[in-house]
């Protein structure tokens, strides 16, 4: 560990805090494969890559439900939304100031639509932060509880996804949802470097390994899962083989409507194309639906579960590419 922690920080001329952090296991031994934190945050945030119009649709998720709809992308229903204390339904702005208001507000929301959840997402916050369901039937619990979460701030209100029974065997209570990471090259050409999902533990409403899940690489080639998941280090860093909480064992699970989700992928790419995206993608009974696509997306998380980006050949070619400019 020594001697490969000292040619890292010699040969990349950085504190190798992500080799301790991200990649350390014994089991390694190509070290030299593995991104730093330079060009993980290259990659991630290079003006090569990105351009500021398309930034602010995906940055925004009110911007991005609207975008997706126009361009006839599926993407879970928006059922209202508030921008600080107005609230919008049906073409009306509701003013709400308290937690009685917002009762009203969505006790009035309920009753039109016949929903019995919605799900409240924050516009401009990442990894699942103060995303919550809120319930018809317990709706006074649930205004008293995140009524602060929502006054004052701005969220999209969405109709809640149902998961495909097959994804539900392995964990029901959030949206387990795939990544695709995205790479638009030099020649225009959309390539998906890489793909996997993430899971929720316990009673958890999202999946996001921020939030303390974990994620588990997808075969490309035949939408499997690979056998072993990866718990993010401030949660312990597990290798899992099995759920934690169904037990279900990873192995060979073949993903539904896998061939749809790169299609759905590659079309979303064209609509919007900034040039590394990480896409979100939750699995219902009829097919592949949108949840969000990630402007910064996580590098080191794939880089652990492919065991090394930088041997991924569109990797080395736009490492390459950020070298010359």
């Amino acid at each position: 560990m020594f001697w490969e922690a000292s040619y890292l920080w010699v040969s990349k001329r950085e504190i190798p805090f992500y080799y301790f952090k991200y990649q350390y296991r014994k089991s390694v031994t190509n070290f030299k494969d593995y991104l730093s934190t330079k060009e993980g945050a290259q990659i991630q945030k290079s003006q090569l890559f990105h351009k500021d119009e398309l930034i602010s649709i995906m940055s925004n998720k009110l911007s991005f439900s609207i975008y997706c709809k126009k361009n006839r992308l599926p993407i879970a229903k928006m059922v209202s939304y508030n921008l600080d204390s107005n609230f919008f339904f049906e073409g009306k702005v509701f003013k709400v100031k308290n937690s009685e208001d917002l009762f009203a507000f969505f006790s009035h929301v309920f009753d039109k639509t016949a929903l019995q959840n919605i799900f409240i997402k924050p516009l401009a916050q990442y990894g699942g932060t103060g995303c919550f369901k809120i319930n018809k039937n317990n709706l006074k619990d649930s205004v008293e509880h995140y009524s602060k979460n929502m006054i004052g701030i701005g969220c999209i209100h969405e109709e809640v996804i149902h998961q495909h029974e097959d994804i539900n065997k392995i964990h029901k209570n959030c949206i387990n949802s795939v990544r695709l990471l995205t790479y638009i090259d030099q020649n225009n050409n959309t390539n998906i470097i890489v793909a996997y999902m993430r899971f929720g533990i316990g009673k958890s409403v999202v999946d996001n390994v921020s939030s303390g899940g974990f994620q588990i690489g997808v075969n490309l080639e035949t939408g499997t899962l690979q056998e072993k998941g990866h718990q993010d280090m401030e949660f312990g860093g597990a290798e899992l083989y099995k759920h934690p909480t169904s037990g279900f064992i990873f192995k060979n699970f073949k993903i539904p409507y896998f061939k749809e989700i790169l299609d759905l992928t590659n079309k979303a790419s064209g609509f919007l194309p900034d040039r590394i995206i990480g896409w979100d993608i939750a699995i219902t009974p009829n097919g592949p639906v949108l949840i969000e696509a990630n402007e910064y997306p996580s590098i080191f998380g794939p880089d652990i579960i492919y065991g090394g980006l930088k041997k991924h050949p569109k990797i080395k070619e736009l490492l390459l590419e950020l070298k010359k400019n």
